[in-house]
């Protein structure tokens, strides 16, 4: 079953997918949705962390679409679709989304660590571009993303080995071992509200604390081919895919996007996190 159709063309040239495929990310400074689109997006997003439990941590706010499917009409945009299918296809599956909010004054790390560490054994192959859209400014001085360049095609190529770090000044407890990167190489990733990069599953990547005086927040929004293969047994109900454009390739199945699954998140021990989703 097809969903979205896209009119908007592509919007990378044969350059910019070059470089993506190359480097391992790619900066796009220019306004990705439409204002009025955009701004029903972050309103949407100030609603969800508004709602957000005391004793929850905004930078924790991971698969939010789950309990607020209203978040897929923004993922399933044409506009950032057509930034999706010159590196993916035409035929795109939505593995994951996570809104990376960090406070201002005390917003934690994000520790050296590749996304495929984390979902080893969950997508085959590994082959899954991230759209990094930023809801507020993200500069160096408020905890920007940085990435190494060229890590996903170097070194242990997306599969590191890790560290434990402290949870109390970082956002997740583990980060690659320092041996196995060159922190010298760091490029930092500035945005402003509406900007995005893209990025491989594989490569290098992290950002410092946010100590200043502005909010830092952005929506990450992980497709992939569907000529992947997604591995339910591995996902354990903790998880679902969905099909964002055209029609399956591999075999898998996927979400229903108009309902909420509040069987996942109980399985993913966050049955609290958006108490206010309907």
């Amino acid at each position: 079953m097809s969903t979205t159709s896209t009119t908007v063309p592509p919007r990378l040239n044969a350059d910019e997918v070059a470089q993506y495929s190359n480097d391992g990310y790619f900066v796009f400074n220019k306004p990705v949705l439409p204002a009025d689109r955009f701004q029903s997006l972050k309103n949407c997003f100030e609603g969800i962390l508004a709602d957000l439990p005391a004793d929850e941590r905004p930078e924790a706010m991971d698969v939010p679409h789950f309990m607020h499917p209203e978040l897929l009409k923004y993922a399933f945009d044409e506009n950032i679709l057509a930034l999706v299918e010159p590196i993916v296809g035409p035929d795109i599956a939505l593995f994951s989304t996570h809104f990376i909010c960090k406070p201002k004054g005390n917003g934690k790390r994000v520790p050296w660590h590749e996304d495929s560490a984390y979902w080893k054994g969950q997508v085959e192959p590994m082959e899954v571009a991230t759209v990094w859209l930023a809801i507020d400014p993200s500069t160096k001085v408020n905890g920007c993303m940085k990435v190494i360049p060229r890590t996903h095609v170097e070194g242990q190529k997306g599969f590191s080995d890790y560290d434990a770090v402290d949870t109390a000044t970082s956002v997740f407890g583990t980060e690659i071992k320092k041996e196995q990167r060159d922190d010298d190489r760091q490029v930092y990733i500035e945005l402003q509200p509406n900007e995005c990069s893209l990025h491989d599953s594989r490569i290098m990547h992290g950002s410092e604390p946010n100590t200043s005086s502005i909010r830092r927040c952005g929506w990450t929004m992980r497709f992939a081919s569907t000529s992947c293969k997604f591995n339910e047994e591995r996902f354990a109900g903790a998880h679902q895919v969905y099909l964002a454009k055209g029609r399956d390739l591999g075999g898998n199945r996927y979400a229903d996007p108009t309902r909420t699954y509040p069987e996942v998140m109980a399985a993913r021990g966050a049955s609290s996190r958006y108490k206010n989703a309907h």
